[in-house]
């Protein structure tokens, strides 16, 4: 069956197609920025050595780990505001479940990259006479970053693609418009492709920079 492509009536969708990038590149920055918080401070619970601290924090960060994204939004939307008696908007809920699930992540990036420093530095910061907070502060953290932004960046390119799935509650991030724009024209073909492509421009590039970093990273070592 030969099939004619037409992509120019998409130009008067460009709006749409504007408002589902600028939500996109919202949740993605946001849940960034709060999933880099609460991962911090799960990381640095989780070198406690108090199992009273440390089984919570296990628990949070493999029940994120462990279980798809898209059940996690589908939860935290439907079944959560039954929990709590509350009715939780559908931005709310993607944002908070975006958060969480790469909080988790991260904070084992953390963690990871804190104790891969050698005992020697820990053993120097105390005999310099630093306290345990100003020891992680001046003299372990600024080693550990160096190791821990390889997988800081790559985890952060793959929240961008994990922003898509709250299209399936309904918040109008760029596959929402997409599928809006589809319902409108039937031309799910174009509108899908061009989808692809803005999700590829957006992706590229941060993918080059990732690598370029780390080369970076390798050289400077």
């Amino acid at each position: 069956m030969h099939y004619e492509w037409d992509f120019y009536f998409l130009l008067r969708y460009a709006p749409l197609f504007w408002r589902g990038i600028l939500v996109t590149l919202a949740y993605t920055a946001g849940s960034i920025s709060l999933g880099l918080v609460i991962g911090l401070l799960v990381g640095l619970g989780r070198l406690s050595k108090s199992r009273l601290v440390n089984f919570p924090l296990i628990g949070f960060i493999e029940a994120f780990r462990c279980t798809p994204l898209l059940v996690q939004i589908v939860w935290f939307y439907y079944a959560l505001p039954v929990l709590l008696g509350i009715q939780i908007p559908a931005v709310i809920a993607a944002g908070l479940t975006l958060s969480c699930y790469t909080g988790a992540f991260y904070a084992e990036i953390f963690r990871g990259g804190i104790i891969s420093i050698e005992r020697g530095q820990w053993d120097a910061a105390r005999a310099l006479g630093l306290r345990r907070w100003a020891m992680m502060r001046l003299v372990i953290l600024p080693q550990a970053v160096k190791r821990m932004m390889p997988p800081f960046v790559n985890q952060s390119i793959t929240q961008l693609k994990n922003t898509s799935l709250v299209s399936t509650i309904a918040v109008p991030d760029l596959l929402y418009n997409g599928s809006m724009i589809t319902a409108d024209t039937y031309r799910p073909l174009e509108v899908y492709t061009v989808v692809a492509l803005i999700y590829f421009a957006l992706l590229f590039p941060s993918t080059m920079l990732a690598q370029w970093y780390e080369r970076r990273l390798e050289t400077g070592r």
